[in-house]
C-alpha cells in the first residue's frame, strides 16, 4: 500500500481512452479529490479534446488525447482489449514503482498473473481487499464475474454451493465495447433480446477460481445463461440451487459476509435495475421458493463492473477510504 503525502494527488495515466470504460475512469477522476489526470492516450484521437469524442465531458475539462506516454505517474490504467494489454505492456516500458490496474481479461486467472516481472493481483475487493492493499499490480474483474461472484462468494465461505448452480443473467450493450458488430447496432439491439455463448462465457474461469479461494469442498457444476439486453447498461442476474438452508440462515449468511464492504447492499424486497446504473454499487437479493435458494445480484456493468471498481482498487493501493470519488447517486427515473 502507498500512503500519500498531506496535499499531494495520485498521478494517473490511461491508455485506451477512446472507449466506454476509459471515459467513465475519466470522469470518475476528475471529481476524484486525490488524483490528478497526467495523460489519457489514444493512438487514433491525438490533439483531439477529449469531450469530442466523450462528447458527455463538455464543460468537465479542456484535456486533449495524447499520443505519447509519460511514465512520471503513479498509476496507469489499461483500457486496451483482452489480449491488447499483454502487447501494451511488452512494448511499453514503465517501470516497476507505476503501479498497474488492468481492466481487460489477460491477467485474471493464476496462470497469466505473472507477466514480465510483474504479479498481478486479482481486485474484487469484496474477496481480496487486504490482498490489494499490499499488492503494486490488478486484474481488474470481469463485469460479469463481479455480479455473479456477489451472488455466490458468501454460500462458499461457508461450504454452501452443495449442487448444480444455474445463472442467468442480462448485460447492457455497452458491455460489448464500442466497436461496432452486428449484435450492437442499434437496429439489431433495440426491442430484441438474445442468448449468447451459452454455458461457456469466459467469466466462468475466473468465478471457479475465486469461489475455490472461500469454498474447500469440491465446487458442482455452473451453469450460465447470458442474454443480450436491448439497454445501454446494466447487468441483472439469477442464481438458484437447491439448499437445505432456511431463508433466515441464508440471509444472515449473506449480512455477515458483506457487512464490512461499503458498495454492496442487501435488499430486503426485489430490487430493479435502475437501483444501481451510474454507481459502485452491487445489490443482492436472497429468497426461497420450496427447496431452491434463488440469489438475485445487480451492478451497473461499466463501473462495479469495470470503471468504478478500477477507481475502488486505487484506492485501495494508495491507502484512501475505498470509497473516495465513489460515491454516486443512482438515476433512479
Amino acid at each position: 500500500m502507498a500512503i500519500l503525502n498531506t496535499g499531494s494527488k495520485i498521478r494517473v495515466g490511461i491508455a485506451g481512452g477512446a472507449g466506454y470504460t476509459g471515459g467513465e475512469l475519466v470522469r470518475l477522476l476528475l471529481n476524484h479529490p486525490n488524483a490528478e489526470i497526467t495523460f489519457v492516450h489514444s493512438s487514433s484521437n491525438g490533439g483531439k479534446y477529449l469531450y469530442q469524442v466523450h462528447t458527455d465531458l463538455l464543460g468537465e475539462t479542456e484535456l486533449t488525447f495524447s499520443t505519447e506516454f509519460s511514465t512520471d505517474i503513479d498509476v496507469l490504467f489499461l483500457c486496451v482489449g483482452h489480449g491488447a494489454a499483454k502487447k501494451f505492456l511488452t512494448e511499453q516500458n514503465f517501470p516497476a514503482s507505476v503501479k498497474i490496474i488492468d481492466l481487460s481479461q489477460d491477467f485474471r486467472l493464476n496462470d497469466t498473473a505473472n507477466f514480465e516481472g510483474r504479479d498481478f493481483v486479482y481486485g474484487l475487493p469484496e474477496l481480496q481487499r487486504d490482498e490489494i492493499t499490499k499488492a503494486n499490480n490488478i486484474a481488474n474483474p470481469g463485469c460479469f464475474a463481479t455480479c455473479i461472484q456477489l451472488a455466490l462468494l458468501p454460500l462458499a465461505s461457508k461450504n454452501g454451493l452443495t449442487s448444480a448452480v444455474h445463472i442467468s443473467g442480462i448485460t447492457g450493450s455497452t458491455g460489448a465495447g464500442q466497436s461496432l458488430t452486428e449484435t450492437s447496432h442499434f437496429s439489431w439491439r433495440d426491442s430484441n433480446v438474445s442468448t449468447y455463448k451459452l454455458f461457456n462465457h469466459q467469466h466462468l474461469q475466473e468465478i471457479r477460481q475465486s469461489l475455490g479461494l472461500l469454498q474447500s469442498e469440491t465446487l458442482p457444476a455452473i451453469h450460465f445463461v447470458p442474454y443480450r439486453g436491448n439497454f445501454t447498461r446494466g447487468i441483472i442476474t439469477t442464481c438458484y440451487l437447491q439448499t437445505n438452508l432456511s431463508l433466515e440462515e441464508a440471509r444472515n449468511i449473506y449480512e455477515a459476509f458483506f457487512a464490512n464492504h461499503p458498495f454492496v447492499h442487501i435488499s430486503k424486497v426485489n430490487p430493479h435495475l435502475k437501483q444501481v446504473v451510474n454507481t459502485n454499487k452491487g445489490i443482492v437479493y436472497v429468497d426461497k421458493v420450496d427447496d431452491q435458494l434463488v440469489i438475485i445480484s445487480m451492478i451497473d456493468n461499466l463501473l462495479k463492473g469495470a470503471s468504478g471498481q478500477a477507481v475502488q482498487n486505487m484506492n485501495l493501493l494508495f491507502g484512501l477510504e475505498e470509497t473516495t470519488g465513489l460515491r454516486i447517486k443512482p438515476s433512479g427515473f
